[in-house]
């Protein structure tokens, strides 16, 4: 098959990959939710080799990520997993979890979910590192993310950005704490949330 291809994911990557040298940098598995077509897998895994990445999506991304995957043939990415956050999780556990442009795509009882749901399979101390556009106070931090908003909507009515305060309730609910709130192109962030002790 063709292998699925998303130009954001080449953009933002370098980015992202930043933030992750400095917070996965004493990590050793990590569980990326919503892996997308597996480019970020891939580029993340190949830099850092200590690493291991474990990729999991919903079955219809299955394939798409399995080309990738594939094809670079890295040491450190077992075969992805099945997982719709609202089913059932992979076992653990994991010391790092990071997820990119999905909260704006889940429903919210979804983004409820994957919080509830970190306990379980993630140590104590583990890292959370989550990329996208988040609004502040009830509001956008820019225009492009009003439009952006807005072009979410009208697709379905269940997606849409997210305010941080919101999820870092959710974080908080959960155990994490937040640690670091990147600026990064475009108008989004990375944030990253640890989990009880260091």
């Amino acid at each position: 098959m063709d292998k699925p291809h998303a130009p954001s994911c080449e953009r933002n990557r370098e980015p992202i990959l930043e933030v992750l040298r400095r917070h996965f940098a004493d990590r050793r598995r990590v569980l990326e939710i919503g892996s997308g077509t597996g480019q970020h897998a891939v580029h993340f895994a190949a830099t850092l080799t200590w690493l291991d990445w474990q990729c999991s999506d919903r079955a219809e991304n299955l394939p798409g990520i399995r080309a990738w995957l594939d094809e670079a043939a890295l040491p450190n990415t077992p075969a992805p997993l099945q997982l719709d956050v609202a089913g059932p999780w992979p076992s653990g556990p994991f010391d790092a979890v990071f997820s990119a442009n999905t909260l704006h795509i889940m429903a919210w009882h979804e983004v409820e979910a994957l919080f509830a749901q970190l306990p379980a399979v993630v140590a104590d101390g583990a890292r959370l590192a989550i990329y996208g556009p988040f609004n502040h106070g009830g509001r956008y931090t820019s225009d492009s993310n009003a439009v952006f908003d807005q072009w979410l909507k009208a697709r379905d009515t269940h997606m849409g950005i997210r305010d941080a305060e919101a999820v870092d309730a959710l974080a908080m609910a959960a155990g994490f704490a937040l640690v670091d709130d990147v600026a990064m192109p475009a108008n989004n962030r990375c944030r990253v949330w640890r989990r009880g002790r260091r």
